[in-house]
């Protein structure tokens, strides 16, 4: 270990909000040169750290330290003259920019001299670029500086989220879920990025529900529960089961509490589903009572699949038939009026109206049903939303919270409640636990086993093996709008599935595919 004094503390801070206390006098120190990696489930209050550490929010009781120094945080740039940096789970980058002007967003570069009359600055766009080109380079992203960010894949956004932190001399660099939309490869990469910031002596806070990458990042341990302190300590002193059982107040066992259930007949079947650009020949059935699971690396096809399956975009070529009924899907409420439904992935740009309480959200589907006269029953509405709301044990002060207050996997769990509340026949899910703790994933797969028992049939995009394998049937694996590789999950291995995803073409992967 290197110096013990820390760049940043916190000490006894406490925040609270019109019935919630988010931070319950807590505690954290991070340290130069070393990885803290702050653990909790959704709601423990990560978020509002962030937050708070970032100037956003100011605490209503305690100290901010930086360097054993007290100081105040009165709004983001009093944090960002310090060199205090947040890379989020969910990107803040402008979509119409270019990558140029995402990375230096807010510190822009000028150069000063005489231009028509008179002495003035201009952006210098010229060294901006090149320092766009130089940072992305650093971090082996082969983007185009003048790219606009909208046509960037999510990947590769989270890259210039990335570089932007990198633009600026950052003393600490917060981390909130870096991986979540980065491919194995970008994984690495990112790693490799971190360990060159420990080298330079950033205190960096690394904020991830993957036990993986915790221990194969982090240094240190903070753990959070319920808006409190719990512990902390080394990495190198704890384990897997320790980590669960702070973070949870509990054992967690049954990460994945897939229930063997006898399989109905087929419910929907694609044949030769294509599109121009995105994917082609896409062929399968799914059975009621079936999870099928979809596995591949990032801009595989698989959600450009599921876009075409919901109405999203239409097809070239090919055929969608559920109950043996052809469908012309138009728009997505055609998918929805026939049966189908799409969990996103990206959650709060698609799956939510996050300035809308947490019952209209669970409600918006079926709005028409739910007030057959034209005028609202909210008793109805308050019934249906407090059924699915507890069911996937959503944390709220009360269902009248806006969605965008929750935290992330809590946006998450209403967004899925708000389509099983419809009934449908074929639900997709799209990355389902994509930002949810471990204790919240084991409720969201219960709710899954539930959901097949009951009948329903479920499509599963993951970009998680351990998930896949866990919790599928059958795994279907695509590789560059293909599909490669179909397995039955039970007798699947995780080299073979990772191979077809990577596109190895092998006898083994051929042999394994399901007739």
């Amino acid at each position: 270990m290197t110096d013990l004094t820390p760049v940043f503390s916190l000490r006894g801070i406490t925040k609270t909000f019109p019935g919630v206390k988010a931070l319950d006098n807590v505690q954290l120190d991070l340290y130069p040169g070393q990885v803290t990696a702050l653990i909790g489930e959704n709601g423990a209050g990560k978020s509002t750290l962030v937050k708070t550490m970032t100037g956003i929010y100011q605490p209503d009781e305690g100290r901010i330290l930086f360097h054993e120094q007290p100081v105040r945080l009165a709004s983001p740039d009093d944090a960002h003259q310090l060199g205090i940096t947040a890379i989020h789970q969910e990107t803040v980058l402008f979509d119409e920019l270019t990558v140029t002007e995402n990375i230096f967003a807010g510190h822009y570069l000028y150069s000063a001299g005489v231009f028509g009359s008179g002495w003035l600055r201009r952006l210098d766009w010229p060294a901006m670029h090149e320092q766009a080109r130089a940072i992305l380079q650093r971090i082996d992203a082969p983007l185009d500086p003048h790219a606009v960010l909208k046509d960037l894949s999510i990947g590769q956004r989270h890259m210039v989220a990335i570089a932007r932190a990198l633009s600026v001399d950052a003393q600490v660099v917060i981390l909130d879920e870096p991986t979540a939309a980065l491919s194995h490869h970008e994984i690495h990469e990112l790693y490799a990025i971190v360990g060159r910031l420990k080298q330079q002596g950033k205190a960096i806070l690394f904020i991830s529900h993957k036990f993986d990458e915790i221990f194969a990042i982090a240094d240190r341990y903070t753990v959070f529960r319920d808006g409190s302190y719990i512990a902390d300590g080394l990495i190198s002193q704890t384990d897997e089961a320790e980590l669960v059982t702070l973070m949870v107040g509990r054992s967690v066992t049954e990460a994945y509490p897939k229930q063997t259930c006898p399989l109905g007949e087929t419910v929907l079947e694609v044949q030769g589903l294509s599109h121009p650009t995105e994917f082609a020949d896409i062929s399968f059935r799914l059975r009621k009572g079936e999870i099928l699971g979809f596995y591949g690396l990032v801009g595989a096809g698989r959600s450009e699949v599921m876009h075409a399956l919901f109405g999203i975009t239409r097809p070239s070529a090919g055929s969608i038939r559920l109950r043996g009924q052809t469908l012309q899907l138009k728009a997505p409420a055609d998918a929805i009026a026939a049966g189908i439904v799409y969990v996103p992935e990206e959650r709060q740009k698609q799956g939510a109206v996050v300035d809308m309480p947490i019952v209209h959200n669970i409600s918006l589907p079926q709005l028409a049903s739910l007030n057959p006269s034209g005028f609202l029953h909210a008793g109805r509405e308050w019934q249906l939303a407090d059924d699915y709301a507890r069911r996937l044990q959503v944390k709220a002060a009360s269902w009248q919270q806006a969605v965008g207050t929750l935290s992330g996997g809590n946006q998450q769990k209403v967004v899925i409640g708000k389509w099983l509340a419809t009934q449908p026949t074929v639900i997709i899910l799209d990355e389902p636990t994509k930002g949810i703790d471990i204790g919240s994933k084991a409720a969201v797969h219960q709710f899954m086993s539930e959901l097949v028992a009951q009948g329903l049939a479920v499509i599963m995009v993951s970009s998680e093996l351990p998930e896949v394998m866990g919790m599928a049937d059958r795994i279907i694996v695509m590789h560059e709008g293909l599909m490669v590789a179909e397995f039955d999950a039970a007798s699947a291995s995780a080299e073979q599935i990772v191979r077809a995803a990577s596109g190895a073409d092998s006898e083994e992967v051929r042999h394994a595919r399901v007739a």
